[in-house]
C-alpha cells in the first residue's frame, strides 16, 4: 500500500532524554545502524506526543483525529548514498488510539502497541504517564518548563539541543518482518522549550544494565504544525535484537 503524507499539529511533544552507554545502545540496534554519540554518550529517550488534526495532507482539518502517543527512541546514524545520515531508531511505539494501533504499519509506518495514558498539563509543568495493555512498558514522567537548559551533560544550551533534534527528524521503526519503516517530520515552525526533569521512570530504560541509562534533560514542543512524510524502507538485517521483539 502506498503510504500517504500526513498533516497534523503537535499539540505537545515532550522529549525526555537519556545518556546511554554506547555499548548498550549498540546492542539495541539492528544491523546497519549505529549510535550517534554526543560527548562519548549515546542519546536515547522517550517522546510523549499528543497530535491533533491528524489526516492525509490532502484532507481538510475537519476530518483530523487527536491522539496520545509515545515512542522510545535512540539517536542513530547510518551510511546513506550521499554519506552519513542521522535520525532516530524507534524500538517501541505506543498509543491510546485504537485506530493508530490498526493503522500503524498499514496506512502509515510504525507498528504501535496499545496503552492507557494519564496526563496532567499546565503552561509550566507536564506529567505524562502510561502503561501498555500488555503490561510490559510503564512510563511516568514529570517535567517543569525552564527559561534555559541547565545541568545537561549532553548539550551546553537549548540552541545546541534543539539543533541536534531538528537534524534527527527521520525515524525508523522495526516491522514484524525485520524491515525498518520510516517517517520524516517536516515543519517551518520548529520551536523547543527547555525543561527540568522532576522525575522520570521508564521500564524500558530502567530494565537495562544498571548505570547504563541516565536521565539528562527534557525539551517540549507545543502547538506546531507539521507534516510526516514516509521514507523508503530499509531491508531487514540478519537479526533483530531480542530486546526489541514484541511480546
Amino acid at each position: 500500500m502506498r503510504q500517504p503524507r500526513l498533516s497534523s499539529v503537535v499539540e505537545r511533544r515532550l522529549l525526555v532524554n537519556y545518556r546511554l552507554t554506547p555499548e548498550v545502545a549498540a546492542s539495541l540496534l539492528p544491523d546497519g545502524l549505529r549510535p550517534q554519540l554526543v560527548r562519548g554518550h549515546a542519546v536515547a529517550g522517550i517522546c510523549l506526543l499528543r497530535l491533533g488534526d491528524v489526516r492525509p495532507s490532502w484532507a481538510p482539518k475537519a476530518v483530523g483525529l487527536r491522539s496520545e502517543n509515545a515512542a522510545h527512541r535512540i539517536a542513530v546514524e547510518w551510511d546513506g548514498p550521499g554519506g552519513v545520515e542521522t535520525g532516530v531508531y524507534i524500538p517501541r511505539r505506543d498509543t491510546a488510539s485504537l485506530l493508530n494501533t490498526w493503522a500503524g504499519g498499514r496506512v502509515f509506518p510504525g507498528e504501535h502497541g496499545r496503552a492507557d495514558f494519564e496526563v496532567r498539563e499546565t503552561p509550566d509543568e507536564l506529567r505524562v504517564a502510561y502503561t501498555t495493555r500488555s503490561g510490559d512498558i510503564r512510563v511516568d514522567v514529570t517535567a517543569k518548563v525552564t527559561p534555559e537548559l541547565r545541568d545537561s551533560k549532553l548539550f551546553d544550551n537549548l540552541q545546541q539541543a534543539s539543533l541536534f533534534f531538528e537534524r534527527g527528524a527521520k525515524g525508523y521503526s522495526p516491522t514484524s518482518t525485520g524491515a525498518l519503516e520510516g517517517m520524516e517530520l517536516h515543519t517551518g515552525a520548529w520551536q523547543l522549550d527547555a525543561c527540568r526533569i522532576v522525575s522520570a521512570q521508564s521500564s524500558f530504560f530502567d530494565g537495562l544494565p544498571q548505570g547504563s541509562a541516565t536521565p539528562d534533560c527534557a525539551l517540549v514542543m507545543r502547538e506546531v504544525p507539521v507534516t510526516w512524510r514516509p521514507l523508503p524502507a530499509m531491508p531487514p538485517g540478519p537479526s533483530t535484537p531480542l530486546a526489541l521483539q514484541r511480546t
